[in-house]
């Protein structure tokens, strides 16, 4: 449900951006404010993903005169996914709904016993399981001294319709078991690091996204008998700098709105499983927050723009070394800053929280492809050249951070 579920089109191209939260970008507009490509771009991408025969079956569509749907490509066998070769499996040429995520997470665990563990974070709103890979070569793996290994989170979409997150977010933790001859392989970083990587921080939104509506944004919620709408961006839930602000048609007070932030902080039982979960982590000095779209690599703060965190300097140059070295993988061009300065300023944001709260000094907010030509529909066959610029990233920021935690990587 939503704030304009059961109005009637005014308009194919309009009716479908109204609905999903999207604008038609003007010349005043910045190329990141994220509302979406054009309104006849988003609505052909739109209709161009939603298949006929019915997982991603959108209701508006009977309300809309359009071209006839392309059915996606039927999904790939469970098994067969070739998981034992980073190089060679084809899980990383598809999108996955969240049963066969599941599988994969599995089946990680299954091929590499050694190193991956799959534990329970808690359960979402609607009492689907919530799970984190743990990758670690043991309590000092091959650390030349007797110290203890970091930390470094991961988490995947908290916004539903940012599939390529949740994707990327997979491609790296495959990275990081993979055998390391293998191109684009992570695992020698486990010498230094343990990481712990949430693919999917909510299920609930992400499930509805491939049942229901493909460009679902929030959780799915239930706020009260009064409210009428489902769901709470996750995003502007976390506890530090958390703002509720006065109800306005529109805005982050209306429950109806994308950017609701709720009642209270962590009201979401998805931020407060992802939270008590990070509090029980050792030793955590990185963070990566992956989103879409925009192509930015942003530090804190999310709350404000003229704060500056303390570590504002080893922040920026870790930063930009790493968006230096992503686009020497696929030329991808990456903006830093804080994220407050590219983005627009949203308390609340998890980017903010681990930092403060969670003492991750490297914290991370990664805006993946692209910059607005297919936005958050980005197509299947870049998600393994997105991955393997983001795992240049995270090695470039492993080794930076334990360089300056004088670490031997």
């Amino acid at each position: 449900m939503g704030a304009d579920d059961g109005r009637k089109s005014v308009g194919p191209a309009e009716a479908v951006l109204k609905y999903v939260g999207f604008h038609v970008p003007t010349a005043s507009n910045k190329a990141h404010d994220h509302q979406g490509p054009s309104a006849t771009r988003a609505c052909t991408l739109f209709l161009s993903t939603t298949p006929q025969h019915g997982r991603l079956r959108h209701t508006l569509l009977a309300n809309v005169s359009a071209a006839p749907a392309r059915p996606l490509l039927p999904l790939r066998a469970r098994r067969g996914w070739g998981l034992s070769s980073l190089r060679n499996a084809t899980f990383h040429e598809d999108y996955h709904p969240l049963s066969e995520i599941d599988d994969f997470v599995r089946e990680m665990a299954g091929l590499r016993p050694d190193l991956v563990t799959v534990r329970r974070v808690g359960r979402s709103a609607m009492g689907r399981e919530m799970v984190s890979l743990v990758i670690s070569s043991g309590e000092r793996g091959k650390a030349r001294d007797a110290r203890k290994k970091l930390a470094f989170v991961i988490i995947g979409a908290q916004h539903a319709r940012e599939w390529i997150a949740t994707a990327t977010s997979l491609y790296l933790a495959h990275a990081l078991v993979s055998d390391s001859s293998e191109p684009h392989s992570l695992s020698r970083l486990l010498d230094v690091f343990d990481f712990y990587i949430v693919p999917v921080p909510n299920p609930d939104g992400y499930e509805y996204t491939w049942e229901h509506d493909r460009f679902w944004y929030k959780t799915r919620q239930r706020l009260g008998a009064k409210h009428e709408c489902l769901g709470i961006d996750m995003n502007r839930n976390w506890g530090y700098k958390w703002k509720a602000q006065k109800r306005a048609r529109g805005s982050s007070g209306d429950p109806c709105s994308h950017w609701y932030p709720g009642q209270r902080p962590f009201e979401a039982p998805e931020v407060n499983n992802i939270a008590n979960m990070v509090a029980q982590i050792p030793d955590l000095v990185g963070f990566l927050d992956l989103r879409s779209y925009g192509q930015m690599l942003s530090s804190p703060f999310s709350y404000s723009c003229s704060a500056t965190p303390k570590d504002a300097e080893d922040q920026l140059e870790a930063g930009l070394g790493a968006a230096w070295r992503m686009a020497q993988v696929h030329g991808t061009a990456m903006t830093t800053g804080s994220l407050c300065s590219n983005l627009y300023r949203a308390p609340g944001n998890v980017l903010d929280w681990m930092y403060k709260r969670a003492k991750a000094k490297y914290s991370y907010a990664v805006h993946l492809r692209d910059t607005g030509t297919y936005g958050f529909a980005l197509p299947p066959q870049w998600i393994r050249p997105v991955g393997e610029e983001t795992s240049a990233m995270v090695k470039y920021l492993a080794k930076f951070i334990a360089t300056r935690m004088k670490r031997e990587l």
